[in-house]
């Protein structure tokens, strides 16, 4: 069942989308104010957003600028702002899809549909990695080797899904860090060194000459799959 956030400070906005939403089988959260939207989204990571951009403790796009920086979740505004720039500029802070208000119930539902469809296509076009002769299923979090079953942790999974997003291309440290530990922790540059040490041990043929998890120096790590 996929989990919906609504960042909405009306709540009779509120109701009816708790009783559409519900109503179609999705799990409902919400939220009144940016600050508790941002607080809801980082402890029950919710399948999709729906911001409202009027809220009473700041702009909906700042919002979506916050949680752009450490998660690709899909978020959909719903506002009755109808001004052509300001659906332009939440779309470039990073929202996927601007609804209107008053909005009709059948679209909106259409479109909370095509962002999930686009959002589990995206998740899945890099499940499998291959690295030698290890093989990583990411999307059943599953890893085999010459040995037979090894034995990833999530936080491992994690800095994986993020690299296997832009497989080739270099993953600046910093941008690792927003995704798999969160923007409080940019700093922490030992835990993800000691993270890729680990997955290295695991999944590297050679851990002192890695082919597949490769240090840019002063830039950050790629990966090179098979």
């Amino acid at each position: 069942m996929h989990q919906i956030l609504a960042v909405e400070d009306e709540p009779d906005i509120r109701r009816i989308l708790r009783a559409l939403l519900e109503g179609d089988q999705y799990r409902f959260i919400e939220a009144e104010t940016a600050e508790r939207g941002e607080i809801e989204a980082r402890s029950h990571k919710p399948d999709l957003l729906l911001v409202d951009l009027g809220l009473p403790d700041g702009n909906g796009i700042d919002l979506i600028r916050r949680i752009r920086t450490w998660s690709p979740v899909p978020i959909i505004v719903l506002s009755a702002r109808t001004m052509e720039e300001q659906k332009i500029a939440a779309l470039d802070a990073g929202a996927d899809d601007y609804v209107t208000k008053p909005f009709s119930t059948p679209e909106l539902l259409a479109r909370v549909r095509a962002a999930l469809r686009r959002h589990v296509r995206g998740a899945e076009q890099t499940p499998l990695l291959r690295m030698g002769a290890v093989q990583i299923d990411l999307a059943r979090r599953e890893s085999r080797g010459p040995q037979g079953e090894l034995h990833l942790t999530p936080l491992e999974y994690r800095v994986l899904e993020s690299l296997a997003r832009h497989t080739g291309l270099i993953v600046r440290q910093a941008q690792l860090i927003r995704e798999v530990w969160g923007p409080e922790r940019l700093g922490d540059t030992g835990s993800l060194r000691v993270c890729m040490k680990n997955l290295r041990a695991k999944v590297e043929p050679d851990p002192r000459r890695p082919r597949y998890l490769v240090t840019e120096a002063g830039l950050g790590y790629r990966l090179r799959a098979d």
